[in-house]
């Protein structure tokens, strides 16, 4: 939720907290009204990326680094056709940018926008709060003329909560559209856009797929109206609590043994697919620089995440569900989350993380090739 005025000059700005901390700065880029949920991103670059991210509906992010901005905003980076973030904090703005691919300053193009930001906030402090506290409804107001501390915390306490929010469909594709295969085409996919970021489709476009990209809304008819050799559940927004819909798509796929890759929001799918609850976590794991081992290899990778919700599934045994043996694949190494599951008996495997590698870091990029060798298998 958002009220803004484009073209921020440096006016004061408060950000507040629903639990009544209170963080005072200068306007960053549009200068209005805006509310969400109160998140931090651990990751130094890549900003462009994140702002871009479908997943970030709803969500004002903090950036832990102090420094943002220096690489200014350039045409190529972008994961989607708008900035989604509900507004963005940061403790020290770039004042000129130094890129040869720059083409305009982060400030303008969050102003261009109409994204409320807040700059010269201790976002140290910020980020330690919300680690104890948790993840929590947040606004920020900027102008000359600023209501009083009661009832811009009223408002805050107002505004709608992640925790029971049906989001994917508000930023996914509208219409179908198709991604061809980069080279010689070897297989095609169907996938379900539940806030999926541009390099995905992309990554697969170069090992040889055709991706049909579909609305969130899409039906198990309209999965395999394009003869798909495999399905894929993208990342999103919201609570997976309330994406009945992708669920039992999820399952037709499941029934009829089609190769199946999940990530993010499509891992949560699955986890709720197979039977597995999932919930809230305090504050999530946002950034390019989480810890997770493969427990099929025994690899540690280095990994970029944004997600506050996961996936309650036991980590050190097999389950039984109503599709065959299933466990866990991937944990995360700082708090023991999962971040991953597989099928034993079906071809269906999904991460809780990003492997597209945007803006990086590229150690997970051999998911897509484990998605390709299960549909080679399948045709073999």
């Amino acid at each position: 939720m958002t009220t803004s005025t484009r073209g921020a000059t440096k006016v004061p700005a408060v950000l507040v907290l629903e639990d009544g901390r209170m963080f005072r700065g200068r306007a960053y880029g549009a200068v209005g009204v805006t509310f969400g949920e109160a998140v931090f991103s651990t990751g130094m670059t890549g900003y462009q990326e994140t702002l871009t991210d479908p997943s970030y509906h709803r969500q004002v992010v903090v950036m832990t680094a102090p420094h943002v901005g220096n690489t200014g905003v350039n045409d190529e980076d972008p994961e989607s056709q708008r900035i989604w973030v509900a507004g963005y904090v940061v403790r020290d703005p770039a004042r000129v940018p130094s890129n040869w691919r720059s083409r305009r300053t982060l400030d303008e193009e969050l102003s261009q926008q109409g994204v409320v930001g807040i700059s010269g906030v201790d976002t140290r402090a910020l980020t330690r709060h919300l680690r104890e506290r948790g993840a929590m409804r947040v606004g920020i107001f900027s102008g000359n003329a600023l209501p009083d501390e009661g009832t811009m915390l009223a408002e805050v306490r107002q505004a709608p909560e992640m925790k029971g929010a049906d989001l994917s469909a508000e930023v996914a594709t509208k219409e179908a559209y198709v991604v061809p295969a980069i080279g010689e085409k070897k297989f095609t996919v169907a996938a379900v856009d539940l806030g999926i970021k541009g390099m995905t489709p992309h990554r697969m476009a170069e090992r040889g797929i055709e991706v049909h990209v579909l609305p969130a809304t899409a039906s198990a008819d309209e999965v395999y109206a394009v003869n798909p050799d495999g399905v894929f559940f993208s990342n999103g927004p919201g609570d997976p609590a309330t994406a009945d819909h992708p669920v039992s798509v999820m399952r037709e796929v499941l029934e009829r043994g089609t190769p199946l890759f999940g990530i993010c929001f499509g891992n949560q799918i699955l986890g709720r697919a197979l039977g597995f609850g999932t919930y809230k976590l305090k504050y999530g794991h946002r950034g390019i620089n989480q810890p997770v081992q493969d427990r099929t290899t025994g690899k540690v990778e280095v990994t970029a995440h944004n997600h506050g919700f996961a996936v309650d599934a036991p980590l050190d045994k097999v389950s039984e569900t109503p599709y065959g043996r299933a466990e866990v694949s991937h944990v995360c190494l700082n708090d023991n989350v999962v971040e991953g599951l597989q099928l034993l008996d079906r071809p269906a495997f999904s991460v809780q993380y990003h492997p597209e590698a945007a803006a990086g870091p590229h150690d997970a990029a051999y998911l897509f090739d484990r998605f390709v060798s299960l549909m080679e298998g399948q045709r073999a």
